[in-house]
């Protein structure tokens, strides 16, 4: 025997001391043993200890065999140890009672070694049967409930995404002559339905719709629950009518007297190749449903070509991004901000291009997003980074003057916690002061992690860093923003200046917004300066510092350089 084995516990409750050291005498080897002199005792034990089996003595002093067993039979915890009667007695009446009181068998004395051990043997092996096919009926259960939980959304009872992926695949692959549409389905605003309601009231509103979808798919097609509100179907081209599917969604959310604001969109994607990843079927049909998401005379789109040269356009990219960093197809403009005060420039922002060799020039518009999600934005931006240092550097010891420039941190910067050293290790590599590289964060990055960003802002300012918040007006824009974010620069974005010149409101805001940077000891550059019209605007409301096609575009770092040798003109008022 492994004695490293932990054996079994034996309680041997009676209240005569040799008979205890008898019973213990004959499992000593099978069982750890433990002994009480009286019920009372006994159940204290119990109460504290493992006990696998008891051997007991009907006719005890303070607490007997009778009331100990009755007990035990009452308590949850203890009912399914086995206990084994043991007297002198052999009338039935006492073998009787104590098997109506649960005892699993009855041994008298005096004790025959064999005949007791082969009964506690046989309680034990019976026991143990029991628990085996409980456990096999258990685990028959289990197993199907197992494989239920795992096929199906525990909410609403459809396939969850993995399952409906594969069950969809099956479908459309047992007869793939057959033309087969994917259909994305999305509540907007479904938080305010927690918000305004609560859980169950979203709970219900999600069970409600997975059951409309499952009756319009039976017997035709496949539904799932892929995410949160997010729901698709499979199902025969022949068989969809869209119209009906989003009217009878919109008569869900009636029914539960939900706002009508609250609505269902769809993207629709006809299958061109069965054996395409259903995943990748759903993406398809996830970004027709972009374009349709907010509208409200067109509640669905169709995943068509312009959709599929923009996924592949993104593939692309994809597959090029790291080998075009590694051959220096990114290169930096740089843009200058003016003053026209002193006529000179003011700084400059930094701004990544990207030629590629065979598609030419690729917009940053087109590519950014991209990188912002898949996480690449940050080796672009060290990039960035790096050659502006290298050209601060160069101004340094060419002009002996440094005119300083702003670079982008993107969102996802934030969450290095290295982030301040390593632009601190930078700017000391290439012989910088803080104030000569600016860093630019956009307001959006406020509402991802406000104390995160607010306390990497802080560290950067103690450094000596100056601030500037990029885009403000874009799209997040909040007094309690500008109160909580320590930043140097206010840059208000261009949109506000769209057809300033007729429109009266879109003035008054600027005007205020310039009256409150000025009144909270903050410096303003207005960016997207495009016309005489709104540069006259501009100045006759105090601004000074501004960027825009109107003073120049962005430009290859040759000819920015080139402007600290000959002034740029002045742009005439």
């Amino acid at each position: 025997m492994n004695e490293n084995l932990k054996k079994p516990l034996m309680l041997i409750v009676d209240d005569v001391e040799i008979n205890r050291v008898i019973l213990a005498q004959f499992f000593k080897d099978e069982y750890e043993i433990c002994e009480a002199s009286n019920g009372e005792e006994a159940l204290l034990f119990v109460e504290e200890h493992p006990v696998s089996v008891v051997l007991l003595d009907l006719v005890m002093p303070i607490m007997d065999g009778y009331e100990f067993l009755a007990r035990m039979k009452r308590d949850d915890r203890f009912r399914d140890i086995p206990v084994i009667a043991t007297t002198a007695r052999s009338e039935n009446d006492s073998e009787v009672r104590v098997m109506e009181l649960g005892a699993a068998d009855f041994i008298t004395k005096p004790y025959t070694p064999a005949v007791v051990r082969e009964r506690v043997r046989n309680v034990m092996a019976r026991l143990e049967n029991e628990w085996r096919k409980l456990e096999q009926s258990a685990q028959s259960q289990e197993i199907v409930d197992m494989r239920r939980r795992i096929e199906l959304d525990a909410l609403t009872n459809l396939y969850d995404r993995d399952n409906f992926c594969r069950k969809a695949a099956a479908f459309m692959q047992t007869d793939a002559a057959k033309k087969y549409v994917i259909v994305y389905l999305d509540l907007n605003y479904f938080k305010v339905v927690n918000d305004l309601f609560n859980v169950e009231t979203g709970n219900l509103l999600l069970r409600s719709s997975a059951a409309y979808l499952q009756n319009v798919a039976s017997g035709v097609g496949i539904a799932g629950r892929l995410e949160a509100d997010h729901f698709a179907m499979c199902m025969p081209a022949n068989t969809l009518n869209i119209d009906v599917i989003i009217q009878g969604l919109d008569n869900v959310v009636q029914s539960l007297n939900i706002p009508q604001n609250i609505r269902f969109y769809a993207g629709i994607y006809p299958v061109s190749n069965v054996f395409l990843a259903v995943a990748q079927m759903c993406d398809r049909a996830h970004t027709a449903l972009a374009t349709a998401k907010g509208r409200y005379t067109q509640r669905y789109a169709w995943y068509d070509d312009k959709m599929r040269e923009d996924e592949i356009e993104e593939h692309l990219i994809l597959r090029d991004m790291a080998g075009a960093l590694a051959e220096g197809q990114f290169s930096i403009n740089i843009q200058p901000i003016f003053n026209i005060d002193t006529g000179e420039d003011f700084s400059g922002e930094v701004l990544v291009r990207w030629y590629h060799p065979l598609k030419e020039f690729i917009p940053p518009a087109r590519f950014i997003p991209i990188f912002e999600k898949n996480g690449f934005v940050a080796r672009v931006d060290r990039f960035v980074w790096e050659e502006a240092c290298k050209m601060l550097a160069y101004e340094k010891e060419t002009f002996g003057r440094v005119i300083p420039v702003s670079v982008n941190l993107s969102r996802l910067n934030f969450y290095d916690e290295n982030l301040v050293e390593y632009i601190l290790d930078l700017i000391k590599q290439h012989g910088l002061e803080p104030w000569m590289l600016r860093l630019e964060i956009t307001e959006s990055a406020y509402t991802d992690n406000m104390h995160l960003l607010i306390d990497t802002v802080a560290r950067f300012r103690k450094e000596g860093f100056k601030i500037l918040m990029d885009d403000f007006g874009s799209g997040y824009s909040s007094l309690n923003m500008l109160r909580n974010m320590p930043v140097d620069i206010l840059k208000l974005d261009m949109r506000f200046l769209e057809d300033i010149q007729n429109d009266p409101r879109a003035r008054a805001i600027v005007k205020n917004v310039v009256n409150l940077v000025r009144d909270i000891d903050m410096d303003l550059i207005i960016e997207g300066v495009e016309t005489k019209e709104q540069l006259d605007f501009l100045k006759s409301i105090g601004c000074k510092n501004m960027q825009g096609f109107l003073f120049a575009h962005p430009m290859p770092k040759a000819d920015y350089l080139d402007r600290f040798v000959h002034k740029p003109e002045p742009v005439k008022a």
